[in-house]
C-alpha cells in the first residue's frame, strides 16, 4: 500500500479526461513537457486544462504568454465555461512603441536585446508568484528571437533546470510556425505529446493524439482520437482488448422464440460475437431487436447503437411487432445511440461501447457494420477496429450482436464491402428467394462456435405477431442462390 500511495504521489493529473490513461496515470510531477501541434489543434485549450486542475487543487498556477493576450486567453476560458480567476496570467508581448522608427535597433540585432528580455521578464514572473504548475505559450517566440539553434537549445535547457529547482511541472507549447521545425526541444523536454488535425473528404476533422515520447513510463502508445467540445478535450485512449481480460462462465442467452433458439443450437452464448448477415429487408434489424427485447424482459441491461436507422422508427417499428422496447428504455434497461457517422471518431465509438458495458449492459447490438464503416476514415484498418472491439466485448462476457448489410437481393453475388464473418463467433443468415410467383425470406446457422447447430434452413417471416420462424424448407434445391429448383410439390414443400 505505501508503494502505491508513494508512487501515486509522483503523477499529477492533466485535467483532460482519458489524457491521464494514455500516459499511464498522469503527468510526472515537477518536469518539462512539450505538446506541439499546428494552430487549431487545441494546444491552449489543453493548457487552460491543466491550469484549471491545478487551481481546483489548490495550487498556485501562472500562464506565460508571448503571443496571445490575457482578453484572449480569457475569452478562449469562458467559450468552455471556465472562470479564470485563481490563474495568473502574465503577458510577455512587444508594445506598441516596436512599431515605431525610432525604436529600431541599428546597432544591435533585435534578438540580442529582446531574447534578454524576455528571458528575464519570465523568470522574474515565476520569481514573483510562484507556481506549481507553468504554461508557456508558446516556443515558436523563443525560437524566432534565438535565431540559432544552438542558443535556442541553451536557453530551453536554462528555463528547464530553472523551473525544476523550483519545484514546478511546467508544459511548453509549439505551435510550429518558426521558420525551421527545429527538433531540439523534444530531446529535452521529459515528455512530448503531439496533437494532430486531419481533414476528411467529408464530415467533421479528425483530430488524434500521440505521446512520441515520455521517459521511463509505459504509456499507451498509437494514435488516441480526442474532441473538443464545450469544456475542453476529452481524449478517447485507443481500445487494447488484452488489457481488459475478465474471465467469466457463459450463459446462453434465449431469443425468446423457441424455434430460433433450436436452430441457433439453444440461443446465443456470452462472450461470443453474432453478425447477422442479408440483404436489406430481410429483417435484421428486428432479429436483432428480438434478442435485446428478450434480454430486457429478463432484466439483463442491454445498448444499441444505430448507424442508420432514426431511433424514433426503430422503436415505432419494434412495436408494431409486440416489442416492447420504448419501455425497456424508461426501466432503465435499455440505452439506444444513434450514431452520426460523418461526425464520429473510431475512438469515441469505442469508449461509447466501452461505459456502456461499464455500466453492467450484457447485450450490445451494432446496426449497421456498413454504418460502421462510414465512421473507419480508413477502411483498411476496419477489421482491425471491430477485432479489438469484439474481442473486448467477449472478454467482459458480453453478447454482441452485429448486423452486416449485404449487396444486392438475391442471385450467387452477395458480399459484404468488409468480410466480417471471419471474426465473429456465429453468424446467422438471411435470404431472400422465389417460390410460386412469391419473394420469401429464409434463415440459416452458418456458423457457430460456442455450441452444436442445426444445419437447416428454415423459412422466416415477419408479420403482425413478430417474427415466425417456420419448419425446415425440404423438397428444395439452390435456395441460398435465391432461385430454387423443387424436388417434390412445391406447395408442401414450403408450407408454413
Amino acid at each position: 500500500m505505501e508503494a502505491q500511495n508513494s508512487l501515486s504521489n509522483l503523477f499529477i493529473s492533466s485535467g483532460v479526461p482519458g489524457l491521464d490513461e494514455v500516459l499511464a496515470g498522469g503527468l510526472t510531477t515537477d518536469r518539462l513537457y512539450l505538446v506541439e501541434g499546428e494552430p487549431g489543434t487545441g494546444k491552449t485549450t489543453l493548457a487552460l486544462q491543466f491550469l484549471n486542475e491545478g487551481q481546483r487543487r489548490g495550487e498556485s498556477v501562472l500562464y506565460i504568454t508571448l503571443a496571445e493576450t490575457a482578453v484572449e486567453l480569457r475569452s478562449v476560458a469562458a467559450s468552455h465555461g471556465w472562470d479564470m480567476q485563481g490563474i495568473q496570467i502574465e503577458e510577455i508581448l512587444p508594445n506598441e512603441d516596436v512599431l515605431s522608427p525610432d525604436q529600431q535597433y541599428t546597432i544591435f540585432h533585435p534578438s540580442e536585446i529582446e531574447l534578454g528580455t524576455t528571458t528575464q521578464r519570465i523568470l522574474t514572473a515565476i520569481d514573483r508568484y510562484k507556481p506549481r504548475r507553468v504554461v508557456l505559450d508558446s516556443l515558436s517566440e523563443l525560437q524566432l528571437l534565438a535565431e540559432s539553434p544552438l542558443r535556442y537549445r541553451r536557453q530551453v535547457l536554462a528555463l528547464k533546470q530553472y523551473l525544476t529547482s523550483r519545484s514546478c511541472t511546467t508544459i511548453f507549447l509549439d505551435d510550429r510556425t518558426a521558420l525551421s521545425t527545429d527538433l531540439q526541444v523534444r530531446s529535452v523536454a521529459h515528455a512530448v505529446l503531439t496533437l494532430e488535425l486531419v481533414d476528411q473528404a467529408y464530415g467533421a476533422e479528425r483530430r488524434r493524439v500521440r505521446v512520441v515520447k515520455y521517459r521511463g513510463i509505459a504509456f499507451h502508445g498509437g494514435a488516441h482520437d480526442y474532441k473538443i467540445t464545450r469544456g475542453g478535450l476529452q481524449v478517447y485512449p485507443r481500445l487494447v482488448a488484452a488489457a481488459t481480460r475478465v474471465r467469466s462462465d457463459r450463459r446462453q442467452l434465449s431469443s425468446g422464440i423457441p424455434v430460433l433458439d433450436q436452430l441457433i443450437g439453444g440461443g446465443l452464448e456470452e462472450g461470443m460475437s453474432t453478425l447477422i448477415s442479408g440483404p436489406p429487408g430481410t429483417g435484421k434489424s428486428t432479429l436483432a431487436a428480438q434478442f435485446v427485447h428478450a434480454a430486457a424482459a429478463r432484466g439483463e441491461p442491454c445498448a444499441m447503437f444505430l448507424f442508420e436507422e432514426a431511433r424514433n422508427n426503430m422503436l415505432n417499428r419494434s412495436a408494431n411487432l409486440g416489442m416492447d422496447l420504448a419501455g425497456a428504455i424508461d426501466s432503465g434497461l435499455l440505452s439506444i445511440q444513434q450514431i452520426d457517422p460523418a461526425e464520429l471518431a473510431p475512438g469515441q465509438f469505442s469508449h461509447a461501447v466501452m461505459q456502456a458495458v461499464e455500466r453492467g449492459v450484457r447485450v450490445v447490438v451494432i446496426d449497421s457494420l456498413n454504418g460502421y464503416l462510414n465512421a473507419v476514415p480508413d477502411e483498411r484498418f476496419l477489421t482491425v477496429y471491430l477485432h479489438e472491439l469484439l474481442t473486448y466485448l467477449g472478454q467482459r462476457g458480453v453478447v454482441s450482436i452485429i448486423v452486416g448489410v449485404q449487396q444486392g437481393m438475391i442471385g450467387t453475388g452477395m458480399t459484404t464491402s468488409v468480410d466480417a464473418s471471419y471474426i465473429a463467433d456465429n453468424v446467422i443468415m438471411l435470404r431472400y428467394f422465389e417460390a410460386e410467383g412469391e419473394v420469401r425470406q429464409a434463415i440459416s446457422v452458418f456458423k457457430k462456435r460456442g455450441s452444436a447447430h442445426e444445419r437447416t434452413i428454415r423459412r422466416f417471416a415477419i408479420g403482425g405477431k413478430g417474427i415466425q420462424v417456420g419448419p425446415v424448407l425440404k423438397g428444395f434445391h439452390g435456395i441460398l442462390t435465391g432461385v430454387p429448383t423443387y424436388d417434390e410439390d412445391p406447395d408442401r414443400a414450403a408450407a408454413g
